[in-house]
């Protein structure tokens, strides 16, 4: 169900959520686009099982709503510091 891509999976969504301000929509539309593109790409890395695509679009969304966690958390750490007298 997971590889060693799985990291980079988990890395790339979790930046996105964090540094981006895409929505949930883009992220859906980007991350299973990516599991549907890899379907016809004619690379080693691209050949998986659906059991892994599954596992992919688990650690995606998991990683991205940590990534919007963090995002949020530090917005509000910052909203703080700038009313403080």
């Amino acid at each position: 169900m997971f590889n060693y891509y799985t990291i980079s999976h988990f890395l790339i969504w979790l930046l996105f959520g964090r540094f981006t301000s895409i929505g949930w929509i883009t992220f859906l539309l980007l991350s299973i686009g990516w599991e549907i593109l890899e379907l016809a790409l004619p690379f080693g890395f691209a050949v998986e099982t659906l059991d892994n695509k599954v596992g992919d679009m688990v650690v995606n969304t998991l990683a991205f709503l940590v990534g919007l966690k963090w995002r949020q958390s530090a917005a509000q750490k910052t909203k703080l510091r700038t009313t403080r007298p």
